[in-house]
Formats: structure tokens, C-alpha cells, sequence
């Protein structure tokens, strides 16, 4: 099946000035593996878009942004910032990172510990021969745009972790690049402090309206940044979007299982159509019939088993009151009970179906062993083909 344009396809040839950065065919093998890192990428990323690569470890979003940043020499491809050319490998064209009008921070911060905190923030201004007072003017503007007035004199090892972070942010703005790249900048805050420094950055981003190429593994961070995302697995872009299309229509099950949590539950196709809708009955409880869509609706025929992906927040827990579940629910057993502050989070085993997670009011909890009623949200989920009926009977016999 085609991709569309959100979910991967390769965008449009050559530089064009109203994009700031555009990546064309981008590949990278690195030596001693047959295994690309990066396989025939091709994105672009708009001024003032906060623009995300998402994805597990070793699927390719670190050396893409490195090769955007000039610290690796892609294989294939070609790199534009707007209609400015800065790697064409078929000419043998790269321009130097320095010269790429950049601004990146790492994960690691790297705050020299010998500097101040106005020396951390105007060094890369010293290495372009800057006069003292722009300089002097440009990390005074920027140290109040990242909220730390009053610090210059600080030195670099006495500076908390968000602090850091900071000074990292305003070393890289004080340049005033036309891209910001940012890889991985909060894995090493605490929960909270990497909380609060998403909104910062989001705030900070919108004030300046600039691209900015975001790498991470953390789907919150990426659901709550971004403009768009783009998922990589094994150096291919699985699909690309808004987050919202990314969580909400996945094109395939990497993304379906990456993308938030997700409850499969086992059911029969009532009814499909060309477009993609299907209504889908839930095994184990005849009255629930439940409506998803599917990129492959040809092969979804009326009887046949398929999954439909329901996102635990999409299931409605309550207490049963009777042995049989009303029309539109289906019955279940709590297996475990976890309390996690603004919700709890349960397994529950599912008539017919099996283990799954959903989340309930803390208001109205209920405990190990109880049985309670399922009410699934009745449209707006994913449906996938399945054998599942013919594996559990494989499974069943001796």
C-alpha cells in the first residue's frame, strides 16, 4: 500500500526558500555494517516549526541530525537550508558545520566548568571575532530570554541541572541561527524539572519562530512539542505527521505499538467499506460492536478476525452489577491495580479476550478480583487483520 505524504512519502526535489531545511534521499551506512543507520530520508521542516525524530535506539534519528549538523558526511542525499545548498553528495558539496548557521544542544550540555556563565554563552560569539560590546549585548538579551538574569558570574559547576540546561539553550541562540537542533536536552533532568522545561522551551520556540529539529525517544516529549513528527524504525521513516494523526491512525503496527499504549482486542468484522471504516463485533460479548478504520480495508471482508487497537483511555471501567454485561459493553476480572496519583491504572482479564491495560477514575477505584464492565469508546480506533481465532486453536491442541 502507498504512503501518503504524512506517513512517509519522499517530499518535493531541490531547495526552496520558505523551507528551513529540507532533507532529499538522505542515507548513511556507517563502516563494518551492511545495515544502513539511515536509508533514503527525505523531509522538511518549515520556519517556526518544532519538528520531532522519533523513535528506539539505533533507528537513525541521532545520525540524522548529526548529518544535518555536519558532524557526519552522509552517504547519499542532499541537505538545503531554504534555497542554500549545504551537502549535495553527487557533487561532493558539504558545507562546514561552522558555517551552516546552526545552534545545537546536546544531551551531555557540555558547560565548560572552567567558564562562567556568561564566558559559556559567548564563546562561539569570541570564535567569529565578535567586538566586546555586541557581544556583550547579545548575552545579555539572550540570558533573559532563557530566564537567568542576574547569573553571568556564575561558574559552570555550580550550576543546578536546569541551569545547565539553560546556558546550554542560550549558547546556542546567542548566534541567532535560523536552525535549532536540539538532541535529546532533557534526558538527564528529573521528571519534573524535564516538565517544566518542555513548556519553556515552547514558549521560548514561539517567541523566536525559528525551525527547530528535535531528537528523542520520549513519546511525551514528542506528543506535547511537536508540530511534526517523523518515526523512524532501522533508518526508515515508518510514518510522518502531526502527532494527533501519529496517535490516532497509525499506518502500521510499529506505530501503532510505539505511539502511547494501546489494548487489542480480538473481534469479527461486521461490516467494511471502501473508504476504511469498519464496525467490528468484540469476541466474547455478541452486543458490543465497536467502529476503527484500517489502511487495508480489501482485506477485511465481513467474518473475518481482526484486532481493533482501542487506547486505554478510550475504556470506560465501572463496577459490575449483574452477571451479564448491558448492550455495548463487555465483562471482565481486575488482575491488578495500580494507583499512580491522577489515575489508576489496571489489567484486567477480559471475557473472551484476555489481558489488558486500561485506566479508571481514582475516584472510583476498584480492586483486585472485582469484576467490573468494559464500555469502549464506540468509534475512532484502528483496525488490523488477524488469524487469532486460528492461533488460539493451534495453541489449544495437544
Amino acid at each position: 500500500m502507498a504512503m501518503s505524504e504524512t506517513q512517509g512519502a519522499t517530499a518535493p526535489k531541490g531547495p526552496d526558500p520558505k523551507v528551513a531545511v529540507r532533507l532529499e534521499n538522505l542515507s548513511k551506512t556507517y563502516p563494518g555494517t551492511s545495515v544502513p543507520a539511515v536509508d533514503g530520508l527525505s523531509l522538511d521542516i518549515a520556519d517556526g516549526e518544532v519538528f520531532t525524530l522519533l523513535g528506539p535506539s539505533g533507528c537513525g534519528k541521532t545520525t540524522t541530525l548529526r548529518m544535518v549538523a555536519g558532524l557526519e558526511v552522509p552517504d547519499e542525499g542532499q541537505i538545503y537550508f531554504g534555497d542554500r545548498e549545504i551537502v549535495i553528495t553527487e557533487r561532493g558539496l558539504r558545507v562546514p558545520p561552522e558555517k551552516r548557521n546552526i545552534g545545537m544542544v546536546f544531551q551531555s550540555y557540555a558547560i565548560w566548568p572552567h567558564m562562567t556563565v556568561e564566558q559559556n554563552v559567548a564563546f562561539p560569539l569570541k570564535t567569529r571575532h565578535m567586538g566586546r560590546k555586541e557581544i556583550k549585548d547579545r548575552v545579555a538579551n539572550v540570558l533573559e530570554l532563557v530566564g537567568m538574569p542576574g547569573l553571568e558570574k556564575r561558574p559552570g559547576p555550580l550550576l543546578s541541572g536546569g541551569q545547565q540546561q539553560r546556558v546550554a539553550l542560550a549558547r546556542a541562540l546567542v548566534t541567532e541561527p535560523r536552525v535549532l537542533l536540539l538532541d535529546e536536552p532533557f534526558s538527564n533532568l528529573d521528571a519534573k524539572l524535564r516538565e517544566q522545561m518542555r513548556a519553556e522551551l515552547k514558549h521560548l520556540q514561539q517567541r523566536l519562530n525559528i525551525a527547530v529539529l528535535f531528537v528523542t525517544h520520549d513519546q511525551i516529549e514528542a506528543l506535547s512539542l511537536s508540530t511534526g513528527i517523523a518515526l523512524l524504525n532501522l533508518g526508515v521513516v515508518q510514518q510522518r505527521g502531526h502527532p494527533r494523526l501519529l496517535y490516532e491512525e497509525p499506518a502500521n503496527e510499529f506505530v501503532r505499538d510505539f505511539v502511547g499504549k494501546t489494548a487489542l482486542f480480538k473481534g469479527e468484522v461486521r461490516t467494511s467499506n471502501p473508504s476504511g471504516q469498519v464496525a467490528v463485533g468484540i469476541a466474547g460479548a455478541p452486543d458490543c460492536v465497536v467502529f476503527g478504520r484500517s489502511y487495508d480495508p480489501d482485506q477485511l471482508q465481513e467474518g473475518r478476525d481482526v484486532y481493533i487497537a482501542v487506547r486505554p483511555e478510550d475504556v470506560e471501567i465501572m463496577p459490575a452489577n449483574g452477571e451479564k454485561a448491558p448492550s455495548g459493553m463487555t465483562a471482565a476480572t481486575v488482575t491488578s491495580s495500580l494507583f499512580i496519583g491522577e489515575r489508576i491504572e489496571y489489567e484486567v482479564d477480559v471475557d473472551g479476550q484476555g489481558n489488558i491495560q486500561v485506566y479508571g477514575q481514582r475516584h472510583t477505584p476498584s480492586e483486585e478480583g472485582d469484576r467490573v464492565w468494559l464500555k469502549i469508546r464506540p468509534e475512532g480506533h484502528s483496525v488490523w487483520a488477524s488469524d487469532w481465532s486460528h492461533v488460539a486453536s493451534v495453541d489449544e491442541d495437544p
